[in-house]
């Protein structure tokens, strides 16, 4: 089962995409994981709902039958690293197609995209811009395999 993380738009900030890279290249050692960036729709004269409603249609497009999609969303659940680091785990036992997450532009997700989500997950109640949110999830999935393997990267730092 590969891991794939669906976005709207490029990351345009070095420092982030420095980050996005690395968690990548880290999470390699524990799964096929690749970020998909389809193209953002440039607003306009088109309202948010439009926006979202066309985005979230190209993202539909990238989401096969057999996936199991999670959305990258505020109204989503919240868990913390480990209980993230067990859900992820029953979601890879699922596994007939690939574990796609999806983070949406600025104006969200369609309802008919919200539907075909197999679960939505918030990563904080705060809010985040949707570039920072990549980096962010990719280290929290990195460190979701970390505690699932138990590699020390989970407790590292910590004083006791």
């Amino acid at each position: 089962m590969a891991i794939k993380l669906l976005c709207i738009g490029k990351t345009s900030y070095k420092f982030l995409l420095n980050g996005e890279e690395e968690y990548l290249k880290r999470l390699s050692r524990y799964a096929v994981v690749s970020k998909i960036e389809i193209p953002d729709i440039k607003k306009g004269k088109h309202t948010p709902e439009l926006l979202a409603a066309a985005e979230s249609t190209e993202l539909l497009r990238k989401i096969r039958p057999n996936d199991i999609a999670i959305g990258l969303d505020e109204k989503g659940k919240q868990y913390s690293s480990m209980g993230f680091a067990q859900e992820l785990q029953s979601w890879l036992n699922r596994g007939s197609g690939d574990l796609v997450f999806v983070v949406g532009g600025a104006w969200g997700f369609s309802s008919e995209l919200r539907e075909r989500f197999d679960a939505q997950l918030s990563l904080s109640a705060l809010t985040f811009s949707h570039q920072m949110v990549r980096m962010i999830f990719l280290e929290q999935l990195y460190r979701g395999f970390a505690i699932l393997r138990n590699h020390p990267y989970h407790n590292e730092g910590r004083v006791l």
